[in-house]
C-alpha cells in the first residue's frame, strides 16, 4: 500500500526525482530483513529499496516526506527515493554500488567482535557489474558476514535477463566458495523461512551467503517504462506471494491488516500535509 500511494505522489506531480516500487517483491524484504536485528546488523540497500527501509523497521512518515523531498524525510528530503540513510540502513542508487560498502561494513563489525552481519541486496541488473565479483571475492577470501541477497525478477530494467546473463545466478557465487541459496517459493511463510535460515547461517558461519529468491515484479521498472506483454504480467500477478498468503486469512483478518496499514499511511500523509501548511 505504501507503494501504490508513492506511485499516486508521482502521478500527482508531488514526487521529487524517479522511484523504483517493489510491488511483487514486498515479502523478500520481510522475509530477510525481517529475521535481522536493526540494532545489530547492516542492510545496504539498492534503488529498489523502500520494502527493505520498511522491512528493516523504518518509518513509513519519514520515507513519504523523503520522496517528495521534504526536511521530514530519512535523509532531510535531501536523498528521494534511492538513498535513504537511517540508522544501520543505507540505500544506494549505484549498481553494485552497495557491494564493497557491505564488504567494508562486515569487516568492521568482525573486527569489533560483534555478531552483526550485513545484507547486501542486489538483482539482476547488478550482476553484469564488476565491483560485485570483486566484492564477492574480498568476502570469501576476508570470510565476512554478508549476506548477498539476489532479488532475481527477471529483468534488468527492461532487458530480460536471459538476454543480459549467461550461465547460472545461482553458480555466480559457488565459484568463489561462498555458500549458496536459492529459491523459486510462493509461499510467504516458506519464504520467511528461507529469509531466517540465510540470516542464521551468515551470523552462525560468520561467512559470506549467496541467497537467490527468484522473484515478481509486477510494476514498471521505474514508473513507466514496462514494455513486458500485458499478458505476462497478468500471469505474474497470479503468483504475488502477498496475494496468494492473503487468500488464506479469513476476510476479517483481511480488513483488519487493511485497516490498519491504509491507517497509517493516512495518518502519514496527513501529517505531511499540515506540515507543509
Amino acid at each position: 500500500m505504501t507503494e501504490a500511494a508513492i506511485l499516486e505522489m508521482a502521478s500527482a506531480g508531488v514526487l521529487r526525482g524517479t522511484c523504483h516500487v517493489c510491488i511483487g517483491q514486498e515479502i523478500n524484504g520481510v522475509a530477510v530483513m525481517g529475521a535481522m536485528d536493526s540494532k545489530l546488523d547492516h542492510v545496504v540497500s539498492n534503488h529498489r529499496c523502500h520494502g527493505h527501509y520498511l522491512a528493516f523497521g523504518g518509518d513509513v512518515k519519514s520515507l513519504l516526506a523523503e520522496v517528495q523531498g521534504l526536511k521530514a524525510g530519512v535523509s532531510s528530503g535531501r536523498g528521494g527515493s534511492q538513498h535513504l540513510k537511517q540508522g544501520n540502513f543505507f540505500s544506494n542508487g549505484i549498481q553494485g554500488g552497495g557491494a564493497p560498502i557491505a564488504c567494508g561494513l562486515a569487516m568492521g563489525e568482525k573486527r569489533r567482535g560483534t555478531q552483526g552481519i550485513v545484507a547486501c541486496c542486489i538483482g539482476d541488473g547488478t550482476l553484469g557489474q564488476g565491483v560485485l565479483y570483486e566484492s564477492l571475492n574480498m568476502a570469501s577470501l576476508w570470510s565476512l558476514p554478508v549476506l548477498f541477497l539476489v532479488e532475481a525478477n527477471g529483468y534488468a530494467q527492461s532487458t530480460p535477463t536471459a538476454a543480459g546473463v549467461a550461465g547460472s545466478i545461482k553458480d555466480r557465487a559457488g565459484a568463489f566458495g561462498i555458500q549458496v541459496m536459492e529459491t523459486s517459493s510462493t509461499d510467504a511463510q516458506e519464504l520467511c523461512r528461507f529469509g531466517e535460515k540465510a540470516v542464521r547461517t551468515v551470523r552462525e558461519s560468520a561467512a559470506p551467503v549467496w541467497a537467490v529468491i527468484h522473484s515478481r515484479r509486477l510494476c514498471a521498472h521505474s514508473k513507466g517504462d514496462d514494455t513486458r506483454p500485458a499478458e505476462e504480467v497478468e500471469r505474474l500477478c497470479q503468483s504475488d506471494p502477498l496475494e496468494l498468503h492473503a487468500q488464506k486469512l479469513s476476510q476479517s483478518e483481511r480488513e483488519r491488516i487493511d485497516t490498519a496499514v491504509t491507517k497509517t499511511i493516512t495518518e502519514a500523509l496527513a501529517s505531511l500535509e499540515k506540515g507543509m501548511r
